[in-house]
């Protein structure tokens, strides 16, 4: 009888990995839809594998009397991001999503993975949803997280979803109509950065029952920006950019253009509010995701 050899038609049935579709770094929650908590089931949604990287682990939100948890280790958040190139699990990689950031250090690692996963795969699209706080309760990060967006992240972004608290302070420049909001996020299309999305932008500007977003975005040679206006919804859950960074990715990388998809995104947030709304819901609930809508103008 012959003897067994192993390796006889070990290519043929090799176990293959996951093909993962985008990478979702930011915040999880025990209870509370904001960061991966919300990205995951939107990006699934639109028929999307997606990797979840953790940069903090809380109970809840901070809004709530009792919190529990903190920002994950550097050395596990970097361990991370290796081990899904240890495990060849970007293969088919369309996407990296950036929201929360737990420390300047996690911002640091991140620029320099992404810097890898660009080199290895061009065509990968990078959304940074750069974190930072609002004009309701200012800024609430953790100290130098500014000037490590900066200096660590911005350029690799194909484009970026700050809303208006966050634009003036990343570029230091006044943003108190869309003149100024479009002449802010054009000094940010640097490096790779094709594209700013502005939300909550220009709030005094602001028609009754209204909200509103600007794109700013290269075009050939000169830049082309567009507005779209929205209904404001008399709900406040957390979590509204963190839904509308993850519609925005998954409907790029499933073929919209930045317009279409940014359309699409403001349909979306704007029909889960409606949902948290009627429901009375202390957190945010997710309604199915949407065609592009008609809000520009």
């Amino acid at each position: 009888m012959d003897s067994f050899d192993p390796t006889v038609g070990a290519a043929s049935t090799r176990l293959l990995p996951l093909p993962v579709d985008v990478v979702s770094v930011q915040s999880q929650v025990v209870y509370g839809r904001v960061g991966n908590n919300v990205a995951l089931p939107t990006l699934d949604a639109m028929g999307l594998t997606t990797a979840a990287v953790p940069t903090v682990a809380f109970s809840n939100t901070p809004h709530y009397p009792t919190i529990h948890g903190g920002p994950i280790p550097i050395e596990w958040f970097e361990g991370y991001l290796r081990d899904l190139f240890a495990r060849d699990a970007l293969g088919h990689l369309k996407a990296v999503l950036a929201g929360y950031m737990g420390s300047a250090d996690q911002v640091r690692a991140l620029g320099t993975w992404i810097s890898q996963v660009v080199q290895a795969r061009p065509d990968v699209r990078v959304v940074v949803d750069p974190v930072i706080g609002d004009y309701d309760s200012g800024e609430y990060v953790s100290p130098g997280m500014v000037e490590a967006y900066r200096q660590h992240l911005l350029s690799l972004a194909d484009g970026m979803t700050p809303n208006g608290f966050e634009l003036q302070r990343l570029t230091g420049l006044p943003v108190w109509d869309v003149g100024s909001v479009v002449a802010a996020a054009k000094t940010l299309l640097v490096g790779r950065t094709q594209w700013v999305t502005v939300t909550s932008a220009a709030p005094e500007t602001w028609a009754d029952g209204e909200m509103r977003v600007i794109v700013v975005m290269r075009e050939g040679h000169g830049i082309r920006h567009e507005v779209f206006n929205h209904p404001r919804i008399d709900a406040t859950p957390k979590g509204t950019g963190d839904l509308f960074s993850a519609a925005v990715t998954g409907h790029l990388v499933t073929g919209a253009t930045v317009f279409e998809a940014v359309a699409a995104a403001c349909d979306q947030v704007v029909a889960a509010l409606r949902l948290t709304f009627e429901a009375r819901s202390a957190e945010l609930l997710l309604a199915p995701a949407g065609r592009p809508g008609r809000g520009r103008t």
